[in-house]
């Protein structure tokens, strides 16, 4: 429904020609290679592969390619992330239809756009992209940087409840290799259970799933 009405309105300006519509950040990032379109505008909190980190693979294949986040989060973890990953703008799902158009029209033409009610938490950041986001004092885990893609890729899809025979058949690979991923996530975040998992990937904005 959300994406249904932004693209309503979209459509009314005629300099704006919407090429593709994705449900996933998979879609997306096979879309994205598709389609090379001027602006994607993506969801953060996306099942299957969030958008972070289809956010960094877009922008890594393509970096002509401007990534737009849009999130219902202000916190920081999410906006900074974002913008490790590549993104060059970001809008709150509250905000009203006028300034998505000022942010598609900044990002077109070259400028970072950041919605006022995430500013104060990029204040210290000098520049943009400048130095990747640390995970909060104290809590004993690394960023998720420490991870490989598919690593990513197997954290997200266990804290959303997969098994890893569903994670296996969902990348195409053996069962061996997602349990040998599930293995090597555990270690280097040093957590000890899935729950520890679900609860670590929701706090790095990992995952759609609520805090």
């Amino acid at each position: 429904m959300l994406r249904d009405g932004i693209r309503t309105f979209l459509e009314q300006h005629e300099w704006i020609t919407i090429v593709a519509e994705a449900e996933n950040g998979r879609e997306a990032i096979e879309l994205a290679a598709k389609h090379a379109p001027d602006i994607v505008l993506i969801d953060i909190g996306m099942p299957d592969m969030n958008g972070l980190e289809a956010t960094r693979r877009i922008v890594a294949a393509d970096p002509r390619i401007a990534v737009i986040a849009l999130s219902m989060h202000s916190d920081g973890r999410y906006v900074k992330g974002m913008f490790d990953a590549g993104a060059k703008g970001y809008l709150l799902k509250t905000c009203d239809s006028d300034e998505l158009i000022r942010a598609i029209d900044a990002v077109r033409k070259g400028r970072t756009y950041v919605t006022s009610a995430v500013t104060h938490v990029l204040v210290a950041r000098q520049p943009f992209g400048a130095q990747p986001y640390q995970s909060e004092p104290g809590k004993g885990t690394p960023p998720s940087e420490m991870l490989t893609p598919r690593e990513r890729e197997v954290l997200q899809l266990i804290a959303e409840g997969l098994t890893s025979k569903e994670i296996a058949s969902r990348l195409g690979c053996a069962l061996k290799t997602v349990e040998t991923h599930r293995t090597n996530v555990l270690r280097k975040l040093d957590l000890h259970s899935v729950a520890a998992l679900t609860k670590y990937a929701i706090r790095e904005g990992l995952t759609g799933l609520d805090p």
